[in-house]
């Protein structure tokens, strides 16, 4: 065993800003309307039952370091100041870290339905944004950690670096001493109003000193500004546009979700894009076509495209960690292409043309006029705007070794993504060698859900096969490719037999 305490990253998990941005502040009031909810949920299966000491006296050590999970959010009364976070007074750990027991037969469905309600319950806004559950009593002796995380604390490739103090690269380190607590910041909405105010002179210089600046290099080279406004202008347009005209199978929507999970190699999946010259993120988008394109042609719905959004992520390492710092890109999904070789190659033309657009960040440069808008004009723009797509797709890389917590071994990670009013929301995790892939969807638009889990099945199957023979195959999650009633087993992909689903080992 070794002699120092063994952390993915033990001192610090990089810096936070105190004021939220204008998009973190647009996601948490969009938690005003079920179908905007910007919660998501890690769902990590552990190879045994950590003890409940441990588990909670891990968050209360990693809420301490990290800080955030400490922080709540104060909100002006008056938008004369950002809203801030601050180190809540009333922090109660009790509060925010459970243990409960999932129903019998303790398979990966109930876990997925229990997380399913979480998912869909607001937060309480006058507390931190987040929740841990211990989930005992799943089959095989295994248990389950559930990290339930607004996305206005930080978005999910943000979580990796600000969430890893939670975890060991071995299964019993030996014990850290636990940081100091923080010292609490009782400020109120007056307070950070009046603040505001107080600061608006010097808010107001500066901007006048930011727009003699833009008027400056605009006369020194006034033939190179017009070409840039009118470029990004165009890239707006282009931006704004829909990319597709939506599926008119997938056209309902309401509030209740479910989700449906596959498991495989990661080496699999690698395999397959060396395959046709083309990257995860590409084959993974072309598994979701074939996904699909099975189930649109099951209807007798042929359909050529769909519009398909992809977060695309403009972190660098000099940001704060916390926050949300993505582009979102809109593809036409090319559903209708039966060759998954052919589909890469078109998900990489638009790929490629997307990152490059000036305007890739519009969501960012709006923000701030948008946050302006009462909640319920800001609520019907967002949900108009969710409406342009059908598809949401997510790709996060985590942690590339084993990585254990309070004792037990992490086996798998599921990422329920917010549905941002979409009809299917699909994430990539990959971790430790293996992938998962997630589909939450909106139950009013997929209504034939054993129809859409055997098609989740058969779609990825279909790009892995393009590794060659003997061809490597996803695991379903759960039962309900079979039968849609059915329990589920947590049974790891590399104890059984390729190819034979899970249940049947």
């Amino acid at each position: 065993m070794a002699t120092n305490p063994v952390r993915l990253n033990p001192h610090d998990a990089g810096r936070l800003r105190s004021e939220l941005s204008a998009v973190d502040h647009l996601m948490l009031r969009g938690e005003a309307n079920p179908r905007l909810r910007s919660g998501f949920i890690s769902v990590e299966i552990l190879d045994n039952q950590p003890d409940w000491d441990r588990f909670r006296a891990r968050a209360e050590d990693v809420s301490r370091r990290v800080l955030r999970p400490r922080q709540k959010v104060v909100v002006p009364v008056l938008p004369t100041a950002a809203p801030r976070w601050v180190i809540d007074p009333e922090f109660n750990i009790e509060f925010h870290v459970r243990r409960v027991r999932v129903p019998g037969p303790g398979t990966l469905r109930e876990l997925f339905d229990m997380a399913e309600v979480m998912l869909q319950s607001p937060f309480d806004i006058a507390r931190p944004l987040w929740t841990a559950t211990l989930v005992e009593g799943l089959t095989d002796g295994r248990a389950a950690a559930l990290l339930h995380l607004s996305h206005a604390v930080v978005d999910g490739v943000g979580s990796v670096k600000m969430f890893a103090p939670i975890y060991d690269l071995e299964r019993n380190p030996p014990a850290e001493p636990t940081p100091p607590q923080p010292v609490p910041q009782d400020l109120s909405a007056k307070e950070l109003m009046r603040e505001g105010v107080a600061r608006l002179p010097g808010v107001f210089a500066s901007g006048v000193r930011g727009a003699l600046s833009t008027i400056g290099r605009a006369a020194r080279d006034p033939a190179a500004t017009v070409t840039g406004v009118v470029g990004y202008a165009r890239s707006s347009a282009r931006i704004l546009q829909p990319a597709a005209g939506p599926s008119p199978l997938l056209r309902s929507r309401g509030v209740a979700t479910r989700t449906e999970a596959l498991d495989m190699e990661l080496h699999d999946l690698d395999q397959a894009a060396k395959a046709c010259d083309g990257s995860i993120n590409e084959v993974y988008l072309a598994g979701l076509c074939a996904v699909l394109r099975r189930y649109h042609c099951a209807f007798g719905t042929a359909i050529s495209t769909l519009p398909m959004v992809v977060p695309v992520n403009l972190r660098t390492e000099d940001d704060p960690t916390g926050g949300n710092k993505f582009a979102a890109v809109g593809l036409a999904a090319p559903v209708g292409a039966p060759d998954p070789a052919e589909r890469i190659h078109q998900i990489r033309a638009q790929m490629t043309r997307r990152r490059e657009e000036p305007a890739k960040g519009l969501i960012g440069a709006v923000a701030p006029a948008l946050s302006m808008l009462p909640t319920p004009v800001l609520v019907q723009l967002m949900l108009r705007s969710a409406a342009a797509s059908d598809v949401l797709a997510t790709n996060i890389p985590l942690y590339s070794q084993d990585t254990y917590l309070c004792g037990a071994k992490v086996l798998r990670q599921y990422g329920f993504g917010p549905m941002n009013g979409t009809a299917v929301e699909f994430a990539l995790v990959s971790r430790g060698g293996m992938c998962t892939i997630t589909a939450r969807y909106d139950r009013a638009a997929v209504q034939r859900e054993r129809l859409f889990a055997q098609c989740l099945l058969e779609g990825f199957n279909e790009v892995l096969a393009l590794a060659g023979e003997p061809a490597p195959c996803a695991v379903p999650a759960s039962f309900s490719a079979r039968d849609p009633t059915s329990s589920t087993r947590l049974v790891a992909m590399r104890d059984r037999p390729r190819g034979i689903p899970a249940g049947q080992s």
